[in-house]
């Protein structure tokens, strides 16, 4: 997850460090620890939740069932970077079940935007909104990130390297970007969708060691007036934090098994849903992963984070529709078989239809030609689908926004269940073969195995 690699990649997390210091799918209990406000917050109560007793509002997702759910983050190596033929397999993939397709205006694999005031570059941007249509995309585009100019470096030229990518634009360049914003949503009228800059990157205050929510917010809101303006049917997210977790912490007001949430990025959360002039949905990313004990308890206990703070957008939001705008849920080169990665997937997919977000976007890390690549959606150089595409394509189909849920679990607690009235997806998350009980019927599962079956509903 989070700041950017070079000229277009994605690393994992190098976010400001803290100082000192079995969920069923469907019947999850996300755990919600409340403290006072204020920096030294005294225990409170600890209150677990289920979202069957919830508060009626938060009882489904805030969408319509025509919404997808589901889609992807082009990368920078993606489908416009292949041949003629594998683009066109790539395509057959992501267009098979249309799913919401995200692409940012520079870095991952856009060019910038506008090397010098008022002079526009845009062809790599026009090749991946072009696939996105071409591939019957809902399209989604990323307002990050911002020409060097508006970062205090030079006209003309573009500095790829990560701190160039991890610096927000100055304050007295807001507007600037504002402007910038205002000439994509002019060029691509068809996009409809827009989230506000990643990560927060540079917007992180050292001298008090939290994020700067304020300058963001001000940024924000002026980017908000600027879509609006251009189209008061956009729809405009934000912000867009990285929400970290610890296995022990202190003075946060959300926790679980999968460990404690930084209260620092909770607080950018909320201050932005005070201050900001107006949205549509909100906005975040994560891992599962924790910063200090790695995968903890395990690799499907951590993925109990995504719907425990799903829940805690909603109830804080107001019901907003959240969506998340990536997820990771193992460290880097973590040795796992296909099967596995993919299968803890599907999990943390179920959590996040189990909590109720509007939207997931997986992080495609597509590579060149001839590399290995785990957890990507086609073969690079060769295009022939891998197991994520699939599972994407599957939970498009039958798990799209504003599906009714309904609750049914395994005999065999391994066995982790999703299912709507007419299919249901299964997950064995052993390394052992399983024999269970799912609906009435029985189901034998390879170690690891996604298995979907059709119910008898209408």
């Amino acid at each position: 997850m989070i700041p950017t690699k070079g000229r277009h990649q994605k690393r994992r997390p190098s976010w400001p460090v803290a100082l000192g210091a079995g969920v069923v799918t469907l019947a999850l209990i996300a755990a919600i620890v409340v403290y006072s406000s204020g920096s030294d917050r005294p225990r409170g109560q600890v209150m677990t939740i289920p979202p069957s007793e919830a508060a009626p509002s938060l009882a489904q997702p805030p969408v319509t069932e025509s919404w997808p759910r589901w889609g992807v983050t082009h990368t920078e190596y993606s489908a416009t970077n292949e041949t003629a033929g594998v683009r066109d397999e790539a395509s057959h993939v992501l267009s098979r079940v249309p799913l919401v397709q995200n692409q940012h205006i520079m870095g991952w694999g856009a060019g910038n935007p506008e090397p010098a005031p008022g002079k526009y570059d845009f062809r790599d941007l026009d090749r991946r909104v072009k696939f996105m249509s071409d591939s019957q995309a809902v399209p989604v585009i990323t307002l990050c990130c911002a020409p060097d100019w508006m970062k205090g470096g030079s006209e003309g030229r573009t500095d790829w390297s990560q701190s160039s990518l991890e610096t927000a634009p100055q304050r007295q360049h807001f507007d600037d970007f504002a402007k910038l914003v205002t000439t994509v949503a002019k060029r691509y009228p068809t996009v409809k969708h827009y989230m506000v800059w990643n990560e927060f990157k540079g917007f992180w205050n050292n001298a008090q060691n939290r994020w700067d929510a304020e300058a963001y917010t001000e940024m924000y809101n002026k980017v908000y007036d600027a879509l609006k303006a251009v189209d008061e049917d956009i729809k405009v997210g934000g912000p867009y934090v990285p929400i970290l977790s610890n296995k022990n912490g202190r003075g946060s007001e959300l926790q679980g098994p999968w460990g404690v949430a930084d209260q620092r990025d909770l607080d950018a959360v909320e201050y932005w849903i005070k201050n900001k002039k107006g949205a549509d949905f909100i906005v975040i990313d994560a891992a599962s992963v924790t910063r200090d004990a790695g995968i903890h308890p395990d690799e499907f206990t951590a993925l109990g984070k995504f719907s425990a703070l799903t829940t805690w957008l909603r109830q804080k939001s107001g019901d907003m529709p959240v969506w998340w705008a990536e997820w990771y849920v193992a460290p880097d080169n973590v040795d796992w078989t296909e099967e596995r990665r993919t299968a803890v997937q599907a999990v943390a997919m179920m959590e996040f239809a189990a909590g109720g977000a509007a939207t997931a976007l997986y992080w495609n890390p597509q590579r060149k030609a001839g590399q290995d690549c785990p957890g990507c959606l086609w073969v690079p150089g060769q295009g022939q689908e891998m197991p994520m595409a699939g599972l994407l394509s599957g939970f498009t189909k039958w798990f799209p926004g504003g599906v009714t849920l309904e609750n049914l679990t395994s005999s065999d607690p391994k066995v982790r269940v999703l299912a709507q009235q007419r299919m249901l997806v299964m997950v064995n998350t052993s390394d052992a073969p399983v024999t269970t009980t799912v609906d009435g019927k029985q189901f034998e599962l390879k170690p690891y195995e996604i298995k979907w079956s059709e119910r008898g509903g209408a």
